[in-house]
């Protein structure tokens, strides 16, 4: 059997004018996972990446560590399929239906550094909302459609592998929580729930045979464990 590792990028600027770079212990999170699959003795037939920043700074900070060791590694392939959703834009849309019942929104989402429960209360309502399909908003693109892109991108991938391939994906939560739908048939919602739980460069593997594809393991971030470093697991 084949194996796809879904791995969630490092932690990005969260607060920052520009989120879609990794922090500095962002990088440190990508360095421990490629050194821990290095001693594993992981290697890859394939990288891909969305074409997010994060993810890919993610994909070459991981692969600094085979290099580091004289280990060979594949060239890092993008596929808009693995980026992730346009958290922003579903903001954006959705939150005027919502403000008569939370007056606060606004000042939360713009302060969202000094707010982060509050903020993630909020947008776990409105991603609630977003998967519903009952809030579609011309121009915004749908849950269903973002999921039916990830699909895509799976397939492209299964099409193109051999029996016994190792592919690594760099990509994001949402995307992750999306082939957990697709792989698992679990509903949206709950997927969601599982959504919260991801880890900053967590390992998600699926095993494949043919078209055949099953979840062999969810968000292991052991690599981040062993090091008794708490402030290295982190969620967004």
């Amino acid at each position: 059997m084949g194996s796809i590792y879904l791995i969630r990028h490092g932690q990005a600027s969260f607060g920052a004018a520009d989120y879609d770079v990794l922090s500095e212990r962002g990088i440190r999170q990508a360095e421990v996972l490629g050194k821990h699959l290095v001693e594993l003795g992981v290697r890859f037939d394939r990288c891909l990446s969305g074409n997010l920043l994060r993810q890919q700074h993610t994909a070459k900070a991981t692969f600094s560590q085979f290099s580091a060791v004289g280990l060979a590694v594949p060239e890092i392939e993008t596929d808009a399929a693995f980026n992730e959703f346009d958290a922003d834009a579903v903001i954006r849309a959705l939150l005027p239906d919502l403000l008569p019942e939370e007056p606060e929104a606004l000042h939360v989402l713009r302060n969202a550094a000094q707010n982060r429960a509050e903020f993630q209360r909020l947008f776990a309502r409105l991603i609630g909302r977003w998967i519903s399909g009952e809030h579609d908003k011309p121009g915004l693109e749908s849950w269903q459609g973002f999921v039916d892109k990830v699909q895509a991108g799976l397939e492209r991938i299964l099409e193109q592998a051999s029996s016994k391939d190792s592919v690594a994906v760099f990509t994001s939560g949402g995307t992750i929580t999306a082939l957990l739908r697709l792989i698992t048939g679990v509903p949206s919602d709950k997927a969601f729930e599982l959504n919260w739980q991801i880890v900053n460069t967590s390992l998600n593997r699926l095993k494949f045979r043919g078209r055949e594809v099953a979840l062999a393991s969810f968000n292991s971030h052991v690599h981040l464990q062993l090091l008794k470093a708490p402030e290295l697991i982190t969620y967004r």
